[in-house]
């Protein structure tokens, strides 16, 4: 099983990832380059990253920085593990997908974001050898860090947490007179825009939850046939091998499945809020939005 450590030692290597934007009138580059722009494509790369390296730890962004044409994103693992699962996700697709679905998301885009990205440890383009994780992996733990975090990106970190803690901003404050508009739900006294869930979402579900998993599916079913019982128990005991990630991975999709254009994110919310787990990672990231 990959850890922390390989031989008794820690295990650390880096690799930077480009990005650049395919869509006419997004450069990514540029967007970086204006203040409010960003702090918007950071949160874009941070939750990239939360998706699809198994959650917050393992790794961490040492800088971003100007590649013409690209964006580059320069990122140190100190867990194999960590650094396993986001190869396997950048192979699969799945990295382009969470940067698509959260940059067109949080930048308000009309259109699907299309990125082009490319993945190198020193001077070797992993690209070329997805299929050859162990030379990968190898790769990347050869190519050691030369700097530390920079400044910038130490800000840009305490700024998403500030964001996170404050669960973002207030879209318009409510009286007792005013109703609540159709496409926005409430979370602890303020309002949120409401919105279909997407797989980056059942992903940073399914790495927050852990075993609380069974608890969010019970509240989800009193209002979905689907996960009414036996069906929680059935899915634990189809997926008790694959472990807890892939449990809640099932219960979320299989809750889009049924639910269709009423899976929103206002009815996880509700149901992580009769858990008592709001203060999950996924809560805090994915609300300010």
């Amino acid at each position: 099983m990959a850890d922390k450590t390989v031989d008794g030692r820690p295990w650390t290597g880096c690799a930077v990832l480009f990005l650049q934007s395919l869509c006419p009138g997004v450069n990514l580059l540029s967007l970086f380059k204006d203040e409010r722009g960003k702090f918007i494509v950071f949160k874009v790369i941070k939750l990239t990253l939360t998706d699809s390296a198994g959650g917050l730890g393992g790794y961490e962004i040492l800088k971003v920085h100007d590649a013409d044409p690209f964006l580059g994103v320069e990122m140190k693992f100190v867990d194999v593990a960590a650094c396993q699962q986001f190869l396997e996700s950048y192979s699969s697709g799945t990295v382009r997908q969470s940067l698509s679905q959260h940059g067109c998301r949080l930048l308000a885009l009309p259109q699907e974001l299309t990125v082009e990205t490319q993945l190198k440890a020193s001077t070797h383009i992993l690209d070329l050898y997805l299929d050859k994780l162990e030379l990968c992996l190898h790769q990347i733990h050869l190519s050691q860090p030369e700097r530390l975090r920079d400044e910038e990106i130490d800000h840009l970190e305490k700024q998403l947490q500030d964001q996170a803690f404050s669960h973002g901003p207030q879209l318009t404050p409510l009286t007792q007179e005013e109703s609540l508009p159709s496409n926005c739900f409430k979370f602890q006294n303020r309002v949120f825009e409401d919105r279909m869930l997407t797989a980056a979402d059942v992903q940073s579900f399914s790495n927050g939850v852990g075993r609380h998993w069974k608890h969010v599916g019970r509240a989800l079913g009193k209002n979905c046939r689907a996960l009414k019982s036996p069906a929680i128990d059935n899915l634990a005991y189809e997926y008790e091998r694959e472990g807890l990630y892939e449990q809640a991975y099932q219960l979320l999709s299989r809750f889009i499945q049924a639910e269709g254009r009423e899976a929103k994110l206002s009815r996880l919310v509700k149901a992580l809020e009769d858990c008592k787990l709001t203060k999950l990672p996924y809560v805090c990231f994915v609300l300010p939005v």
